[in-house]
């Protein structure tokens, strides 16, 4: 993967739904030089509107118009069980442009159909893109040209990493994966400041000490040349403190239920695609 910067002479970017991973693309695009003139937004509500001006200084619009002629690109970042309408809102302004979709759950072949177009790119982000440190995962329909994919590169790199799948149902996975993963992340932070502040530790202090141990360990499993499995054992000695609590989890089954968890999470996402994407 190469970095790549937005090439701003002839891009222009609509944004259908004018949330946080539309907030967090634009802000990267705009820190990475493509100027504001050249991003439209299209958001319903009037006060998400008005932050995004406030914000960005871009054209927010009400409902689709004549002015999506000009996007080179559509990034769709609406909720799933809003996309077809939307979509069909769209259709007549937007059949030149390439699309990019963040909605989980909808498929590539219901958003080609609603759109007219096979130029479809679907991503799945994650809410670190917020601040820069985003995994996103891309999977092009055969249409989308090697031009297309880096168009879309371009756009997604500026809110973190990403790589691309061969297969659309790989996508499920990475919601359950990656997708949903800072929440979980989140869940084991929670759980580790509140056994903190019961073992006598100030909630302010227990904060620093989780928060400060999940980027840490991050960093490490990021750099080292070993995988994780190896670097649990590293700091495992049997009959220690570590070796206490790893027993503890594996007698109450805490990765079988993770596990099961994430199953749950592919298997939501997969009926998000039956339910709201029914082409």
């Amino acid at each position: 993967m190469t970095s790549t910067t937005p090439d701003s002479s002839h891009q222009h970017i609509a944004f259908i739904g004018g949330g946080n991973m539309a907030s967090a693309i634009i802000g990267g695009l705009l820190k990475r030089g493509l100027p504001a003139s050249q991003i439209h937004v299209v958001e319903p509500f009037a006060e998400q509107r008005a932050r995004l001006t406030q914000q960005f200084q871009v054209e927010v619009s009400e409902a689709p118009g004549a002015s999506l002629d000009r996007a080179t690109l559509v990034v769709w970042a609406v909720k799933p069980q809003t996309f077809r309408e939307a979509a069909e809102q769209s259709r007549a302004y937007t059949a030149t442009s390439l699309h990019l979709s963040v909605a989980a759950g909808i498929r590539s072949g219901s958003i080609a159909g609603w759109l007219g177009t096979e130029r479809v790119v679907r991503a799945m982000p994650n809410t670190p893109a917020l601040i820069g440190q985003g995994m996103t995962a891309l999977f092009a329909r055969p249409a989308a040209s090697a031009t297309d994919r880096l168009a879309v590169e371009r756009v997604v790199q500026t809110t973190g990493a990403f790589l691309w799948l061969d297969q659309e149902t790989q996508l499920d996975a990475v919601t359950a994966l990656s997708g949903s993963g800072p929440a979980y992340v989140f869940y084991f932070i929670e759980a580790m400041i509140q056994a903190g502040t019961d073992m006598g530790l100030s909630h302010e202090q227990a904060h620093q000490l989780a928060v400060g141990t999940f980027v840490g360990a991050s960093a490490l499993a990021r750099e080292a040349t070993e995988p994780p499995d190896v670097l649990r054992a590293r700091v495992t000695s049997k009959g220690g403190t570590t070796y206490a609590a790893l027993s503890a989890m594996e007698q109450d089954g805490i990765k079988e239920k993770f596990m099961h968890a994430m199953q749950a999470a592919r298997l939501r996402a997969m009926e998000m695609g039956d339910e709201f994407g029914v082409a």
